[in-house]
């Protein structure tokens, strides 16, 4: 009799615990379309809004420039590529942290998911957000003046809107990520739309000159002008940062062996698009000298273009593409430390999905609230500095994990390309890592030791799960 009780107790608990496994799993919802517009928003941002200016400083030439926008969606074409057979192998939440701690060694997964936590997620956020709040604050001075009037300072006025945005988002994406998924799709489908509609009035009705295309003053083809090559294209590939983004919700998405391929490389595509016929209205409508250093070039090309008034509608485009890329951000980062806390090299929190709305909420808010903590010290724009270098280094790496992966023979989409696509990829991206760091030798030494910080953080989770 005894016996039998006990046998009876154990089987509730066993019970118990299989419940609360299946309770903290991720639910499978998404479908291809939800998908492609959570890796578009995530893709486009502020970068083309503002890196062209830049890059025409750098390199004088218009045709080079959108040459390298080309070279970086093709890179970020073949990074699709090697993703699509990752994330066909590993369909789990993670995105690089998954692949490289499965592939390799969990210690650098665990410092790509830490780069991510700091730099990855959390800084876009904060960025995403101020520089909605800067430019919706601009497009309306009246509203601006009115709140001012009760004494409010502008700088404070800003970083309130900021705060206010992630809070609003991050509530949102905690309600489920179906509900999460139809307002991105809107968010996207809407910023499309009105991207597609400037390089369509633009180019039709706009003033321009096709001259500006061949006035210009060159490039000097020496070792100095690579140097500005390779920093032109780590900016370049900052803006198409996100390509990879499908495979940090692989626990969420449908048919993970069909959606995340085609998710990938139509999204991956279509910004290599859109990116290409923006910067084609850009040097269309300003001389190439006039673009030279030009942070606001969004604004500058509609005001040549459409007369100054258009600055007020091209900063309402701006501050809505940061608006549905903040969105995005915040989706995406918390799978990564999810994925993290269950491998036990994260806090225990982070691995809680709300029984309802089957989401990782307490990831959600500390996201979110490291995220507002950089809005409010304005720490965000330091990290910013050396976010570009940070972000080359552990897609780099995971990619090299495809041959790895083949040599196991545990591939299950053997995808077109290998090995030349994939050694394109790795060869191009770590040109671009040591030309940017020759040239900014300062940011990519705080980014790299930014990612070796996490190796006693590693180390404390990994001790503390052993004792556990």
């Amino acid at each position: 009799m005894q016996r039998k009780a006990v046998q009876d107790f154990l089987s509730v608990i066993k019970q118990l615990k299989n419940s609360y496994k299946l309770g903290n799993d991720l639910e499978r919802k998404l479908g291809l379309f939800p998908v492609i517009s959570i890796v578009v928003a995530n893709m486009i941002g502020a970068g083309i809004f503002t890196t062209t200016g830049f890059l025409m400083d750098m390199l004088g030439d218009p045709l080079i420039m959108l040459a390298l926008w080309l070279t970086g969606g093709i890179v970020a074409f073949c990074g699709a590529l090697a993703f699509s057979e990752l994330g066909a192998a590993f369909p789990e939440a993670g995105g690089e942290y998954t692949f490289i701690s499965r592939l390799f060694h969990p210690l650098p997964g665990f410092l790509s998911g830490w780069l991510s936590l700091i730099v990855g997620f959390s800084a876009p956020i904060a960025a995403s957000a101020i520089g909605f709040s800067k430019y919706f604050i601009w497009a309306f001075p009246g509203w601006q003046s009115w709140q001012l009037t009760g004494g409010t300072d502008e700088e404070v006025l800003s970083r309130s809107l900021a705060i206010l945005i992630i809070l609003i988002f991050s509530l949102l994406h905690s309600k489920g990520v179906i509900l999460g998924s139809r307002v991105q799709n809107a968010l996207t489908i809407i910023k499309i739309l009105l991207l597609a509609g400037l390089v369509i009035a633009g180019m039709t009705v706009g003033k321009g000159d096709f001259n500006n295309f061949i006035n210009h003053k060159g490039m000097e083809l020496n070792f100095s002008g690579l140097k500005s090559a390779g920093l032109a294209l780590m900016f370049i590939m900052f803006s198409y940062s996100g390509w990879n983004a499908a495979t940090y919700i692989g626990s969420e998405i449908k048919d993970p062996l069909k959606v995340i391929p085609r998710s990938l490389m139509i999204s991956t595509a279509i910004v290599t698009l859109i990116y290409l016929l923006i910067n084609l209205f850009f040097v269309y409508a300003i001389p190439p000298g006039q673009m030279a250093g030009e942070p606001e070039i969004g604004a500058m090309a509609a005001g040549h273009a459409f007369g100054g008034a258009a600055g007020k509608v091209i900063s309402l485009l701006i501050s809505f593409a940061l608006f549905s890329s903040l969105s995005a951000f915040i989706i995406l980062g918390p799978r990564v430390y999810y994925s993290m806390s269950r491998d036990g090299l994260f806090f225990k929190f982070a691995s809680i999905v709300h029984p309802k709305y089957r989401v990782p909420r307490y990831a959600l808010a500390l996201q979110g609230a490291i995220a507002i903590v950089m809005v409010l010290t304005g720490t965000f724009e330091q990290i910013l500095a050396y976010m570009g270098f940070s972000l080359g280094i552990f897609p780099l790496l995971a990619v090299a994990g495809v041959f790895v992966l083949r040599a196991r023979g545990k591939s299950k989409l053997k995808l077109t390309g290998y090995p030349v696509l994939h050694i394109f990829f790795i060869v191009v991206s770590l040109s671009i890592l040591v030309l940017a760091f020759m040239e900014r030798p300062v940011e990519s030494s705080i980014a790299i030791l930014t990612a070796l910080s996490g190796v006693p953080v590693y180390y404390w989770f990994k001790n503390s799960k052993k004792k556990y």
